[in-house]
């Protein structure tokens, strides 16, 4: 009778044990079918947002010096083929290569910061450039490419490039204003010599 006793026991213990870790195997393939689905969402909450960390007048820069730079390289591939100083088309070919090269730096890094840089001029400067440059020709057409984009073109993108190189907030945008304005300033004063040497208007 005792060693039935010890059987039926035995027998109980086993089964609910058998119980125990069935119950336990279902809370835990419960919480396994729920755990990614709560971790998943955990995760896409708590990943940060794609985009830029940018301050707007950063991004605002990094819009600005794009289009001015596009702006300087379409007028100069016009100059090429409409000016009839050589010194001005010289001045045009010097423009269209350090514009590209600049521009080029300013596009790898606006996307190393998640921004996307302009391709193009602004519409306000190509309406400005065509009714300018286009209906001019000749000697009219070097003085008007040279005063214009030159001289008063540069003028404003060196203002745009000092108030990043000294107020941006991120250091890589502060660093390539920095390394940019020295040739800006550059091109100022050549076109500025360039002018000197032009025919005066008629």
């Amino acid at each position: 009778m005792k060693r039935l006793h010890i059987l039926r026991l035995a027998a109980i213990v086993t089964l609910f044990g058998g119980s125990v870790a069935v119950a336990q195997t279902g809370t835990g393939s419960t919480g396994a079918g729920g755990s990614p689905a709560t971790s998943g969402s955990q995760g896409a909450a708590g990943a940060p947002a794609k985009g830029s960390s940018l301050s707007s007048d950063d991004k605002g820069f990094i819009s600005q010096a794009a289009q001015n730079g596009h702006a300087e390289i379409d007028t100069s591939k016009l100059a090429l083929e409409k000016a009839s100083d050589p010194k001005v088309k010289e001045f045009a070919k010097m423009m269209i290569e350090d514009h590209t090269k600049a521009n080029e730096e300013l596009k790898a890094l606006a996307s190393s910061k998640g921004v996307e840089a302009p391709d193009d001029p602004s519409l306000l400067q190509r309406g400005k450039s065509k009714l300018m440059l286009s209906t001019a020709d000749g000697a009219d057409f070097d003085r008007r490419y040279a005063e214009s984009m030159g001289v008063d073109a540069h003028k404003e993108t060196i203002e745009l490039f000092e108030k990043a190189a000294g107020s941006a907030e991120d250091a890589d945008v502060k660093a390539f204003a920095k390394k940019t304005l020295p040739k800006l300033q550059e091109h100022l004063k050549m076109a500025q010599e360039l002018v000197k040497g032009l025919p005066p208007k008629k």
